[in-house]
């Protein structure tokens, strides 16, 4: 769209006009102008004179205003708030004319990430602009569409005013994803002269991860804190009834159970467990990635699982109350501190944004679990494909710790052989009862593994864990 000022941003200064060049039209016409000129005078001829009065002219006027400044491009994203995958994406590529000339014709062009697919792109209102088509494109290949954005646009701007490109499309999947860097090139004094390519720097969108259906029962091995939504062993002002007793000093008149004080001629209070919210620990195991990701509504490889998994279970207990941290399991150690509310979750949305894979030589346990770093109470969640024997190894020592940990499987179940012939698959059956091997050993150790399934996954794996720690303990004499 077009208007009568042009917005640019503080860090975008005009440039001195040494970024202009003359083109071939301009190269042309003076040397035409001049042929026809020496021709005339050296043979007397007046009408070669005249020929080439037109070219000198015509240049001479086109070039009466040269052009002081450079274009200017920069990129807005849309205001729609938090992006969320398969949501709408919007974004605006802007040129700015900051001269006193007219730009003839400007060529601008933008990378896009392949993750946002760009289905509408164009100038104006209209949605539609010289050399593009609105509407997907197909591949060569006729696999999956590309962006109509990968492709040059052409328009003209005039003198301080500007014109935005707007784009619009798809977010496929969780991430940062760069729009750009732009570039534009300006044709100004009838086509006479030409700018140097300008470009923008990208700006990158943020896709949270879309979060999966889970729900998951409130049963917990213990509770930590002081207040929430769980129901603890201790008595307190909550809302699950423990019994009768003989009224107290302390104790307050809203809780007479008057019938029973009527049968027993003395005061006696209704008796009530406290509520006490929990800590869960959510660790991702980043030490190696497996499957082909396909963005929203494809196949999900197991960083695409663990971040949506990861995501549905914070959401879940911080709406609960509970307190949620995180941890990588990987050389990078990053951490999340533990904290609760509606912030902690946007904070762990956006800490999720940077999850990368990174394979380790040594064992990042230490690094990991530093001293003090885990409560003794919390309830330890590992999202982990068990494709390195380091997370086999870790889960081992967290059961052994006296840890209530639970073991989400992550590996992609449609996750298939390779293909190459040979002994490709028998080994691919191998790994496969070794892995399964793995996993019943640390079923024999103490820790639950399930595969993630969305709602209901953690169910019987909690109750098991929540019944193990309020069984009582036998101990050695």
């Amino acid at each position: 769209m077009t208007g009568p000022t042009v917005p640019v941003p503080r860090s975008a200064e005009p440039e001195p006009a040494a970024g202009w060049a003359p083109t071939w039209a301009l190269g042309r016409a003076v040397l035409l102008a001049g042929l026809l000129l020496v021709a005339g005078v050296l043979l007397g001829r007046v009408d070669l004179i005249v020929l080439a009065a037109p070219f000198a002219l015509g240049t001479a006027y086109a070039l009466r205003r040269r052009p002081s400044a450079l274009p200017q491009v920069w990129i807005t994203p849309g205001d729609d708030g938090p992006l969320v995958e398969g949501g709408e994406v919007a974004a605006a590529v802007s040129v700015g004319n900051p001269d006193s000339v007219d730009y003839d014709l400007v060529v601008l062009r933008s990378r896009v990430s392949p993750w946002l697919r760009i289905e509408r792109a164009g100038f104006g209102h209209d949605g539609s602009a010289d050399g593009a088509t609105p509407g997907a494109v197909p591949s060569p290949t006729g696999g999956a569409r590309r962006s109509v954005a990968d492709r040059p646009f052409v328009t003209s701007v005039p003198r301080a005013a500007a014109v935005d490109l707007e784009l619009s499309g798809k977010a496929l999947r969780w991430g940062r994803h760069p729009i750009g860097p732009a570039g534009a090139r300006v044709a100004t004094a009838g086509g006479l002269l030409v700018s140097r390519a300008v470009i923008t720097e990208p700006v990158r969108m943020r896709v949270y991860p879309r979060t999966e259906p889970f729900e998951a029962v409130e049963a917990m091995p213990r509770a930590a804190g002081l207040v929430g939504a769980h129901h603890s062993r201790r008595p307190g002002e909550g809302g699950e009834l423990a019994g009768v007793r003989v009224f107290a000093p302390g104790d307050r008149l809203r809780r007479i159970d008057w019938r029973v004080s009527l049968r027993a001629r003395q005061l006696h209070v209704a008796a009530t467990l406290s509520d006490r919210d929990a800590e869960v620990v959510v660790l991702l195991d980043v030490l190696a990635e497996a499957g082909r990701s396909g963005g929203v509504g494809g196949a999900a490889s197991v960083l695409d699982t663990t971040v949506r998994a990861t995501a549905a279970i914070a959401e879940h207990y911080l709406h609960r109350g509970d307190r949620v941290s995180l941890l990588e399991y990987g050389p990078g150690a990053r951490r999340l501190r533990a904290a609760a509310g509606r912030r902690q979750y946007l904070t762990v949305l956006e800490w999720l944004l940077d999850i990368r894979a990174q394979s380790s030589p040594h064992e990042p346990y230490d690094q990991v679990f530093g001293p003090q770093l885990l409560s003794s109470d919390a309830l330890v969640v590992v999202l982990t494909p068990l494709l390195d024997e380091q997370s086999a190894q870790m889960l081992a020592r967290l059961a052994r710790a006296g840890r209530f940990v639970v073991a989400v499987d992550t590996l992609p179940s449609d996750l298939t052989p390779p293909k190459d012939g040979g002994w490709a698959p028998v080994a691919y059956r191998l790994w496969r009862l070794d892995r399964e091997t793995m996993i019943g050993q640390l079923r024999e150790h103490g820790v639950p593994v399930v595969r993630w399934a969305g709602a209901g996954s953690l169910d019987q794996v909690l109750r098991d864990v929540a019944r193990l720690a309020t069984a009582p303990r036998v101990g050695a004499r």
